[in-house]
């Protein structure tokens, strides 16, 4: 006879049908309601509990819990009101409910009709007072407590450290008639989560000291704070304690292990902790991706993402954020593509964590547009959500589009802080903007939480260098009510360059050097300026200080990310194994650039040579290597190069022309800002 699979759902009718035949109120019957709420089966178990005659208030006070903790509060209260007799475990259960479905009215409106309380109320009061930031409503009611108990006590900690009050929860901790390992590991674990990691370690020790037993989650915290605190040799004690006691299979003791020698740069360490068992918990898995990441291992991080999806494990947000960081880090847009899909997929990709590594990803690689439509997906934007796609259209020199959005955040009424502005001046650093950025910047101590920093300083300096007000920014370094640093003094000095003002280049780099003796960006500056006034003799002088000094000028390298891998190129490079191919399309540039009346700008050779080896030496720039390379590898697309020092001005003017011959947008990111050319055009409107 062959064997059938009965449909659950059949099950569930027939055993409903035998309730209402039997009417029965049996021990089965409770079995099986009990079972329904256990796995969330809220429907069936509403439609068995229906069929009982007269349930007891046992039986009641599971479907009220059942209920809330379903989030169907108004069929909680339905089934309450309509119970003849209340225990106060009900109406404890009820105020829970209350309060963990976000009504904290009708939660403190039930503790002030219930007649017989007990500590459990008070303290299922105090707790859904603190959930929502009712502290002082909090305290009054701990302070009426007729008899407080441990839990009553180590509620209010928690409350405390979970509104920030860390002052407030260690001084309640240290009046506690009574301490038992809940109370300690809370203080151990809200001091290291605002940054007081030695002090949490601190108090762990005290604990031993009192014979207190670490749980598992105490042993979790501890390694954790030790973690942040980079203390490898406590939470390598702290391990073999673990291992010890039988601590080392939990699941957030695993984790914590991982995350503490990835701080601590052991990842080898944290890779033997996760192969010592198979994991299927979310948590551990994400630990180890993280780590990698943390110890700029990308592309191992990215593995042990790709590994969790072909084995079933579904990613959660701080697994997401992990990857996308990873990817944006090897500027491999092609992968955060794909994770963005997998997010896409799973419903993250509206998250906040989620869409800020989005709006930051696809900032980095180039590609605004995308990170824009990420930031728009955002349902619920916080100030890191606005800071990130500020910064990125200041990065890509689009200020009116990061005003605009500023705009947009001021009507939101959103938090501002000091990275906001930061992004802002640096937009209107990068667009050409004065005026705009004259009244940001007075605009900045209006604000009553926001100091003017160095940064500030620095970009304003920026904004007038770029605008030709080299003196009144020289004044505003001196007017400076704080020390000005090296990259204000830097910010001069490049704008020297710009406008070919020697006389304060030298004064700006006096500074420099005063601050930093060995600072090769300013040598490098200077002698630029110099090469580009012709003063040969002033050149050769600074680069032998500079060599006297030790110091080397940082080789222009510039790179193409094609499938997770980079091509390097430098200038006049021959290594690549495309090199024929590549030197055969710069060859056919050339020619063609010639006939589009380009004319090399001989300034930027930077070298007392004749003007024809200038010209080679131009052609030869490593961004035009690296377009060379991309124009014979790819079809169509958007060409993406990365630079890591600023790009000349001639080939700045070379590749707005390359992009209308190869009818291809190209985006260039120096180490300033994005460069988007199109059709003859490039975005900064030569206010680079």
């Amino acid at each position: 006879m062959p064997n059938y699979v009965v449909p659950r759902c059949y099950i569930s009718r027939s055993l409903i049908g035998l309730a209402r035949f039997f009417r029965v109120t049996s021990p089965t019957c409770y079995s099986i309601l009990s079972d329904h709420l256990k796995n969330r089966r809220i429907d069936e178990a509403k439609e068995l509990f229906e069929r009982i005659p007269s349930p007891n208030i046992y039986l009641c006070t599971k479907m009220i819990a059942g209920y809330a903790e379903n989030l169907r509060l108004n069929e909680a209260l339905t089934l309450f009101d309509k119970m003849p007799v209340k225990d106060t475990v009900m109406w404890n259960l009820m105020i829970k409910g209350c309060v963990e479905c976000g009504n904290k009215d009708m939660g403190l409106k039930l503790f002030e009709e219930m007649t017989q309380r007990n500590v459990i109320s008070y303290t299922t009061m105090i707790s859904g007072f603190l959930k929502f930031g009712k502290v002082k409503e909090a305290e009054s009611l701990f302070s009426e407590m007729p008899q407080k108990d441990v839990a009553a006590w180590n509620a209010m900690i928690y409350g405390y450290f979970e509104n920030g009050r860390v002052e407030e929860a260690v001084k309640l901790f240290e009046l506690m008639p009574y301490r038992n390992v809940i109370s300690w590991t809370s203080v151990i674990s809200g001091l290291d989560q605002y940054g007081r990691s030695d002090d949490a370690l601190l108090i762990f020790k005290k604990m031993l000291d009192f014979f207190i037993e670490p749980t598992s989650s105490t042993f979790a915290s501890v390694i954790t704070a030790c973690a942040n605190a980079r203390d490898l040799g406590l939470g390598s004690e702290i391990h073999a304690c673990v291992v010890k006691l039988g601590y080392l299979y939990d699941t957030y003791v695993t984790a914590s292990l991982i995350t503490l020698y990835a701080n601590c740069m052991h990842m080898d360490d944290s890779s033997k902790v996760f192969s010592e068992r198979l994991h299927i918990n979310i948590v551990v898995w994400t630990s180890l991706l993280t780590g990698y990441g943390l110890n700029y291992k990308h592309k191992e991080a990215l593995k042990v993402f790709g590994d969790m999806i072909r084995i079933g494990l579904l990613p959660n947000q701080s697994s997401f954020t992990s990857a996308l960081n990873s990817s944006c880090e090897m500027e491999s847009i092609d992968l955060g593509k794909e994770i963005h899909g997998v997010a896409v997929k799973l419903g993250l990709n509206t998250d906040a964590f989620v869409g800020n590594s989005l709006v930051v990803l696809y900032s980095k690689c180039g590609n605004i547009d995308d990170g824009l439509i990420a930031f728009k997906e955002i349902p619920e934007k916080n100030i890191v959500s606005w800071n990130s796609i500020i910064v990125g259209c200041a990065q890509h020199g689009f200020g009116n589009w990061a005003l605009t959005l500023f705009a947009q955040m001021v009507r939101s009424r959103a938090d501002m802080d000091d990275i906001t502005f930061t992004g802002l001046l640096a937009a209107c650093s990068h667009s050409g903007m004065l005026e705009k950025g004259r009244r940001l910047f007075q605009y900045i101590p209006q604000s009553s939480s926001i100091e003017v920093t160095l940064e500030h300083y620095s970009c304003m300096v920026d904004i007038l260098c770029r605008s030709g007000k080299l003196n009144e920014a020289e004044d505003l370094v001196k007017s400076m009510p704080m020390r000005p640093n090296l990259s204000i003094w830097l910010a001069l000095l490049s704008g020297c360059k710009k406008h070919l003002n020697l006389e304060l280049a030298e004064r700006a780099a006096e500074n420099v050097f005063h601050l930093d003796p060995n600072c090769s960006a300013a040598y490098v500056l200077l002698s630029n300026i110099y090469a580009f006034s012709g003063r040969w003799n002033d050149v050769a002088r600074v680069r032998g200080n500079m060599r006297r000094r030790g110091n080397t000028k940082q080789p222009g390298c510039s790179w193409v990310n094609q499938k997770g891998i980079r091509h390097i190129f430098l200038s006049g490079d021959t290594s690549h194994p495309l090199n024929d191919g590549i030197y055969e399309k710069l060859e056919w540039l050339t020619e063609k650039l010639k006939e589009y009346g380009y004319v090399p700008d001989q300034r930027y050779a930077l070298h007392d040579v004749e003007d024809e080896q200038k010209e080679v030496l131009l052609s030869y720039h490593s961004e035009r290597l690296a377009i060379c390379f991309a124009l014979i590898t790819t079809h169509g697309s958007a060409i993406t190069v990365m630079k890591n020092l600023r790009v000349c001005g001639d080939c700045h003017s070379a590749i707005k022309l390359i992009a209308k011959i190869v009818d291809r947008e190209i985006i260039v990111r120096d180490s300033s800002r994005f460069h988007h050319f199109r059709d003859g055009f490039c975005s900064c409107s030569d206010y680079w």
